[in-house]
């Protein structure tokens, strides 16, 4: 029953994929919807079918199941599946109970789409003039557009007006988060989980404590992080760095064109730390055209890898603009289709996809390569400032930002699981503190206005249950081998292919830790990105 569970399942993937590459290429194409639609239909239906299973393989029990992976050879493709399965036993209730919370699943859910309704379609978007005549409307979009505007007086009127818009929303969406929240908390009591934390980490087999080391190594390390909020103010020429201040590049530079041709040259070459059998894989795609790259009329925005067609090849969709942030992209996305390619060569299609916590540290880790090649080969003083530059960005971004958006997630749970009650009010405090923590406001570094705590509402990732930290994770696994794969350490270089190579065949901790021996519960495993950061300072220092 497994090997035809599994047949079927691929073969759905199949349609599933087909048909929504094709929608994604033109979304305005009828026909394409109604594919996708049919795609979806199709594999609701098959997780229906099947439903069955994991209660049969728990009411089997572990000796009886791991009396049959010894004697059948044949389950060897199933043998983490089957573990996986028994492992969820203490957290799996009568047939009965899972049939009601089945049911109030939608329900339990609904939060998500009331914040959609109210951040996509309900909030009336403001207009503002800026200062060169410009009428600009402030919806997201155009919030995320404008926040980087060159001119100072034009940031602040784009922050002013947009975060007083949220706050006019502030207990409707309060109201909505705090339901999410104790959906979450319910779910965890419900199936006997010590904590919500624990209870969303225990999918991909994930300790607490990988949760837990990251917030208190980004919290040891604010010193660091505000030496780089005041190389900023000095470098945008200001000399009382406020939160509005925080977009805008700090060095403009025309690097010229970065056409696909010239990004696939400079890819190969930024990644040739990596040995000559990535490199190969990454030319078998290339020059296989399994990329839809420009942008085109009804195409979806955005890029993304799709390896979910285990016996055919990856497919990456770009929306290749010819500048630099598209060569990152390009880098980005080829390093998740090179970590499918080197999966499926290593596992059957039962464990050859792996989980997000590796998945993005695959494709990072190319930023980084690629982020030291362009350093390196500058023209300019100026154009080295301006890679320099981009480099801390995307730490304080990736690593900063996104932990403080982990702490604040871990706080709105642990209020719920101590009985306290949230409200828009309360959450824009807690945020509040944080923002003003993480930044500085008390030492002088970056002053943070009250308004801007309504942040938190602006955020759909919250939604998302325990996600936004495997961003900061991903960039500190990312920098603990690029800094060894600078150095020439082929053991490291080889470990790393071995933990890419691994796919699903175990959870991506274990994997990590015992391919690599990078263990991410541990303080040691955050030594590397922070020294990068360092070191990106003092060669912008340096040039100053």
């Amino acid at each position: 029953a497994l090997n035809q569970i599994s047949s079927l399942e691929k073969e759905i993937a199949r349609l599933y994929v087909f048909t929504s590459l094709i929608f994604d290429s033109d979304q305005r194409d009828a026909d394409a919807q109604a594919r996708i639609g049919r795609s979806r239909t199709l594999y609701s239906n098959f997780e229906e079918s099947i439903s069955w299973l994991a209660p049969e393989i728990l009411a089997i029990g572990d000796a009886r199941i791991e009396a049959f992976i010894s004697a059948d050879e044949t389950l060897a493709a199933h043998e983490f599946f089957l573990r996986d399965t028994l492992r969820s036993a203490p957290h799996t209730l009568d047939a009965k109970t899972e049939e009601i919370l089945a049911q109030a699943s939608l329900a339990l859910s609904a939060s998500e789409q009331i914040y959609e309704s109210y951040a996509n379609a309900d909030i009336p978007w403001p207009t503002v003039t800026l200062s060169e005549g410009q009428e600009v409307t402030l919806s997201q979009a155009g919030y995320s557009l404008w926040r980087a505007a060159p001119n100072r007086d034009d940031r602040k009127l784009v922050f002013d007006t947009f975060w007083q818009t949220w706050n006019q929303y502030n207990d409707g969406m309060g109201a909505t988060m705090a339901a999410n929240i104790q959906s979450n908390v319910f779910g965890a009591k419900v199936r006997n989980h010590d904590s919500t934390l624990a209870a969303n980490l225990f999918d991909d087999g994930l300790p607490p404590e990988v949760y837990t080391q990251l917030v208190t190594q980004v919290n040891q390390s604010l010193p660091l992080f505000h030496r780089y909020l005041s190389l900023r103010g000095r470098m945008l020429g200001v000399d009382d760095l406020r939160y509005f201040d925080i977009y805008p590049p700090l060095v403009e530079v025309d690097t010229g064109e970065f056409d696909l041709a010239r990004s696939a040259a400079i890819t190969f070459e930024a990644l040739k730390p990596f040995g000559e059998d990535y490199l190969a894989l990454l030319k078998q795609g290339l020059d296989g055209e399994w990329m839809h790259s420009h942008p085109a009329p009804g195409k979806r925005s955005g890029a993304y890898m799709n390896g979910s067609i285990y016996d055919v090849h990856p497919f990456v969709l770009l929306n290749h603009n010819d500048d630099y942030e598209s060569l990152s992209t390009f880098a980005h996305e080829w390093g998740h289709a090179v970590h499918s390619l080197l999966a499926q060569k290593q596992n059957p299609y039962e464990t050859a996809s792996y989980s997000t916590f590796t998945a993005e540290m695959a494709s990072t880790i190319n930023e980084i390569l690629l982020q030291e090649y362009m350093i390196e080969n500058a023209r300019s003083d100026e154009e080295k400032l301006f890679y320099l530059g981009g480099a801390l960005e995307n730490i304080r971004g990736t690593l900063f930002r996104q932990t403080m958006f982990a702490e604040f997630e871990l706080a709105m749970h642990e209020a719920v699981e101590a009985g306290e009650p949230l409200t828009g009010p309360k959450l824009s405090e807690m945020y509040g503190e944080l923002l003003k923590r993480y930044h500085g406001h008390e030492l002088g570094i970056l002053t943070i206005d009250d308004e801007y705590a309504a942040e938190w509402a602006f955020i759909p990732h919250f939604y998302y249950d325990f996600y936004v930290f495997q961003y900061a994770t991903s960039i500190t696994g990312a920098a603990w081998f690029a800094e060894q794969f600078l150095a020439g350490d082929e053991q490291v270089r080889d470990s790393f292919i071995r933990v890419l190579s691994a796919g699903g065949s175990d959870y991506a901790h274990n994997i990590l830790r015992d391919e690599a021996g990078l263990d991410m519960t541990t303080a040691e495993a955050y030594a590397p990105v922070l020294r990068r950061m360092e070191s990106l300072m003092d060669r912008i220092e340096a040039l100053l």
